[in-house]
């Protein structure tokens, strides 16, 4: 479990969202909208903490029966408002938003729309948070939305640059043939992902600037289909199941996709590798949902890029994180 960063806010202390948010409704790549709220940084100006020249936006992405005006999004949303501006958002499928929910997969292009919007009020610099469902998404994200690296990658591929390379360093030449090699690997495999999530867009225009600065992950899968324990195997009940998709929309208030993934989106575990934002994996060690080997297997995927924080007696997602760790989490998003 990680160190408590100093200089935290009391419980007591933490204030209610005083502005008035902003609502409204994006529009995802595909088309589809979303429901979106806009709240501004609570800090007043001078203080110690907080984003107080509003350069940083927070965007939080909740877990699958989620919402914007959940209570524990609420939560969150008002601890992060000490620091930036927050945005929060409904998943197609999830509160006033349209579309039906896709469980991961097509949700990246809501977080892409959020964290565009983010950009177009000002903010130059975008933290993406996610729980759960919304944990796995931010992941994914951040592997398929970066900051002009696969542009800037083929543009370097069709100016020649492996015969540069190998003229100007001619005795270290099969060292950088191999760094070359896993580069481009690492560009395919992204290129690869990101024209099949993009697949089914047609010709919706992508978001131009939707990457994100900094990533949180937060009770998140490391891989699909997973049915270990007794809570994933009654959420897969809902999603694949007729019966269990009317439970789901009359009962949590989310409408769920009927089609099976085609094709199958990448993992968030093969997602890590091409994240190049500084990430923290947050986990709890009594999460219901997932064990502990997902969070240990998302870090090693990582390798020394990320980091992990495993906490004593967390269950699972916003409904389980409270003020002191959200605290904690907006500190390492301060110095990330």
């Amino acid at each position: 479990m990680s160190s408590v960063s100093e200089g935290r806010f009391p419980s007591s202390s933490v204030p209610s969202i005083t502005p008035t948010p902003r609502r409204t409704m994006l529009r995802a790549g595909d088309g589809v909208r979303i429901e979106a709220v806009y709240t501004p940084c609570t800090a007043r100006s001078g203080a110690v903490a907080g984003d107080v020249r509003g350069e940083t936006a927070i965007v939080l992405a909740h877990g699958f029966t989620g919402a914007a005006d959940r209570p524990a999004l609420l939560r969150a949303a008002g601890v992060f408002a000490q620091r930036a501006a927050v945005i929060t958002f409904s998943f197609r499928g999830h509160g006033k938003s349209g579309g039906r929910s896709t469980v991961g997969d097509r949700e990246v292009l809501d977080l892409a729309a959020a964290v565009a919007w983010a950009r177009s009020l000002g903010h130059r610099r975008v933290v993406t948070v996610g729980f759960s469902m919304g944990g796995s998404v931010v992941l994914r994200h951040a592997a398929l939305y970066t900051a002009k690296e696969v542009e800037d990658s083929a543009v370097s591929a069709d100016s020649g640059d492996g015969e540069c390379m190998e003229s100007g360093n001619p005795e270290g030449s099969e060292e950088s043939e191999e760094s070359r090699a896993a580069g481009a690997e690492r560009v395919g495999r992204r290129t690869e992902a990101h024209g099949a999530q993009t697949e089914h867009r047609g010709r919706t225009p992508v978001h131009p600037d939707a990457h994100a600065d900094v990533v949180v992950a937060v009770s998140a899968p490391a891989r699909w289909y997973y049915r270990g324990t007794a809570p994933m195997r009654r959420l897969h009940w809902v999603v694949t199941r007729p019966a269990g998709r009317l439970v789901g929309r009359y009962g949590f208030g989310t409408r769920i996709h009927r089609e099976d993934w085609n094709p199958v989106p990448l993992s968030p575990v093969e997602a890590v590798p091409l994240i190049t934002a500084p990430l923290l994996i947050v986990h709890g060690d009594r999460d219901p949902y997932f064990p502990v080997d997902h969070p240990r297997m998302l870090a090693q995927a990582a390798g020394d890029r990320a980091e992990l924080w495993l906490e004593h007696g967390m269950g699972h997602a916003e409904n389980a994180a409270d003020e002191e760790l959200l605290t904690r989490i907006a500190d390492w998003t301060d110095s990330a």
